[in-house]
């Protein structure tokens, strides 16, 4: 057909955030930016505006793997990520799915809390999360409260978050980012396994950072999707997401959301 294109798809397996700041809607916003082709299997439906969540509805189990199913088998996916996963149940479904249909590209943002602080992650997934869905990762991503929850120790300096990276890439991850946004320095720790890399940006002082980790490791995803390596991904990510907190959405009353559409302009 004249003027039709073909698009690299990518996949979120995520909540949905009715504020629109996070979870599937941030992620489908992020993919067309970036010129892929957004799907998504939605995990929970979440109640949630700028000062938090107030109701959390799971999928079934049942549902949450025949979204996957139908996506794949018809139209096919180059990359996948992961959001909110609430239970054991549900990770272990999306695990069983991503091996089944051998989704390699696989970005794991281990969504734990919110930003308003509502558990999103129950404590007895932590370790399915580690088990079943860590070592399907092409990238793991966690923040510094994620990466101590997933290792059990508390990481301070700089070189506790190089080896907490390491750490994650023995867990079965084929390489991992420890993110420097709640550090002092804002450094990101890159490891994959054979090198470490030390990804820097600027302190953008602002409260607007709502959904802020659904951006960077979709951004991770979409550039996955396009054929680029894990490293150069996570470069682009790093700068699309810097770009895009620069560029937050004052909305709301309380933390408003980054803003992975500051490209697009004013229309004017």
């Amino acid at each position: 057909m004249a003027g039709s294109l073909k698009l690299p798809v990518a996949l979120t397996i995520a909540g949905s955030d009715s504020g629109g700041g996070a979870g599937i809607q941030a992620d489908l916003k992020t993919f067309a930016m970036l010129g892929v082709h957004g799907t998504s299997a939605i995990t929970a439906v979440t109640a949630q505006n700028t000062l938090g969540v107030s109701e959390i509805l799971e999928l079934p189990t049942s549902l949450i793997r025949e979204q996957i199913a139908v996506v794949v088998e018809d139209i096919g996916v180059q990359a996948a990520k992961t959001g909110m996963l609430s239970s054991a149940a549900i990770i272990a479904t999306v695990a069983e799915a991503v091996t089944r249909y051998e989704i390699a590209k696989l970005v794991v943002d281990p969504v734990m809390v919110a930003k308003g602080g509502a558990r999103l992650l129950r404590d007895d997934a932590v370790s399915a999360l580690r088990e079943r869905l860590i070592p399907l990762a092409a990238v793991v991503t966690p923040n510094l409260p994620e990466a101590q929850v997933l290792l059990g120790r508390e990481i301070r300096t700089l070189e506790e978050r190089r080896a907490a990276a390491r750490e994650l890439v023995a867990m079965g991850a084929r390489a991992a980012v420890v993110k420097g946004g709640h550090a002092d320095d804002v450094i990101d720790v890159f490891f994959d396994g054979s090198q470490i890399v030390e990804l820097r940006a600027e302190r953008i002082e602002t409260t607007n950072t709502h959904g802020s980790g659904c951006v960077f490791s979709a951004a991770i995803a979409a550039w996955l999707a396009c054929g680029a390596e894990p490293l150069d991904s996570v470069r682009q990510a790093k700068t699309f997401i810097t770009l895009a907190i620069a560029n937050s959405i004052e909305i709301g009353r309380g933390h408003g959301p980054v803003n992975p559409a500051f490209d697009v302009g004013d229309g004017g």
